[in-house]
């Protein structure tokens, strides 16, 4: 914990002694172009308490390759298709940390988003998850295949449903359950609707995090991930209300606020 009262640069240094396992949990379907990419970014946190797990979902391009370049510093679990919801659950299953994320392969984060909000979370024990602000960036479509790609940012930073834009206690996945099998597209907001509905502290720091980076390849681009998508999640939501025993929640926020908005 912080010693109230200590300089700023020696607090940083103290929770540097102290800071809790951090598992990263990376899904990648067909990522070779941007893995190393991926991977490095994490590694330039600087967060030396940090285990980082790699969910290859059935690739069939060289992503096993560009994985093992990096056997040393992660962990590197292969499984048939399944889908984004079982990668994570795999991960979240496999995960030794106390704190854990996500970040999808083609994504970047900004400096320091794990030390920040970890110190965060330290800080804040009520707390069980810390969510950043989004920048979505879009690809330039003067880029072709053999160029590097070059994304340019587009809206303003906002919040939304994007798991790697948080840090979550992994005792909100005890309360919550994992991400839900059933589910091909949003069941990162699924999740967050229900943790809503279990009043799971959630807290927003108006600065951007995440680098949220779209492709004709994105798997949320590929899949209904619209309104009507959303229009099923909130009746499921009724659902467990009316037939699970569910109270109906009372939370401190409403859903709309919990969740952020797309600027899409």
């Amino acid at each position: 914990m912080i010693a109230r009262g200590f300089p700023e640069n020696l607090s940083r240094c103290f929770v540097m002694v102290t800071l809790p396992l951090v598992t990263v949990i990376l899904p990648v379907y067909n990522g070779e172009k941007f893995l190393a990419e991926a991977i490095q970014n994490i590694k330039e946190q600087n967060y030396q308490s940090l285990e980082i797990i790699v969910i290859d979902d059935g690739s069939t391009d060289k992503t096993a390759e560009v994985a093992a370049q990096f056997h040393d510093e992660i962990r590197y679990v292969y499984q048939s298709n399944q889908g984004p919801a079982a990668a994570r659950n795999q991960g979240s299953k496999l995960a030794q940390g106390e704190v854990i994320t996500f970040l999808d392969v083609d994504d970047l984060w900004a400096d320091n988003m794990l030390l920040d909000f970890t110190d965060y979370l330290i800080t804040h024990p009520d707390v069980e998850i810390v969510q950043g602000l989004i920048q979505q960036m879009q690809l330039d479509e003067k880029t072709t295949d053999e160029d590097a790609p070059v994304f340019k940012p587009v809206f303003q930073p906002y919040q939304f449903i994007n798991l790697g834009s948080a840090l979550y206690r992994k005792s909100a996945f005890d309360k919550v359950g994992l991400f839900d099998l059933t589910l091909r597209d949003s069941d990162d907001t699924d999740w967050f609707v229900r943790a809503w509905e279990q009043n799971i502290t959630k807290v927003v720091i108006p600065k951007t995090v995440l680098f949220y980076r779209k492709h004709d390849r994105n798997i949320t681009r590929k899949q209904d991930s619209g309104p009507f998508s959303l229009i099923k999640l909130y009746k499921r939501h009724i659902d467990r209300v009316q037939t699970q025993g569910i109270q109906n929640p009372s939370p401190v926020i409403s859903l709309s606020n919990y969740c952020g908005q797309s600027p899409d």
